[in-house]
């Protein structure tokens, strides 16, 4: 006989799989100019909460709902994400600050996730995500206040799980966990030339 723990969303324990942080989901560089871009996320199927799910999605929401505005972030701080959670791969993301361009990517070559939550298709608008956001640790507050909330690999099954609190797993990463380059805009010439 299966037990569910108190306080536990009916999703947790019951369906737990494997099957996300094995996933090959292509984490490619996650860059905040690209507004409107279409992107893979990985979520708990709708129609069969038992099914993880990779489908493709529009990064920000439908403009047609906030005064023309697409919002592409939310602020995790106060905020529970009691449903439609999802998760995108990176292997980095990209900062503006002024006219440069950063890179923030793991110092040991591991890809992440970054917090979202999806919103279904309506009308013409297909389905899109926003980005969790929370305090930008010390490697990234010195070129932008906030980044993406990250989700470490062995994490993703409890952020879609719902198996512990948001508290615990929208959290600031500590110190020395990003290296930040910065992406020049021009090829550098690496030879002399005649």
């Amino acid at each position: 006989m299966h037990i569910e723990p108190p306080c536990s969303p009916p999703l947790a324990p019951r369906y737990r799989s494997l099957y996300v942080p094995l996933m090959d989901s292509k984490a490619t560089p996650f860059d905040s100019d690209a507004l409107g871009s279409r992107r893979a996320i990985i979520r708990r199927n709708p129609d069969d909460m038992a099914e993880i799910e990779m489908i493709e999605a529009v990064w920000g929401s439908n403009p047609r709902f906030a005064d023309g505005v697409r919002y592409e972030f939310i602020r995790s701080e106060g905020r529970q994400f009691p449903g439609h959670r999802c998760l995108v791969a990176a292997s980095e993301f990209h900062i503006r600050n002024g006219e440069k361009k950063f890179r923030a990517f793991r110092e040991d070559g591991n890809f992440f996730y970054l917090a979202a939550i999806w919103e279904p298709a309506m009308g013409e608008w297909p389905v899109s995500y926003r980005i969790i956001t929370l305090d930008a640790n010390p490697d990234v507050i010195r070129y932008q206040a906030r980044h993406g909330a990250i989700i470490e690999r062995r994490d993703a099954q409890k952020w879609l799980d719902f198996a512990v609190p948001e508290a615990e797993l929208l959290v600031t990463p500590p110190a020395d966990i990003f290296t930040i380059e910065e992406i020049l805009a021009k090829p550098v010439q690496t030879s002399l030339a005649f």
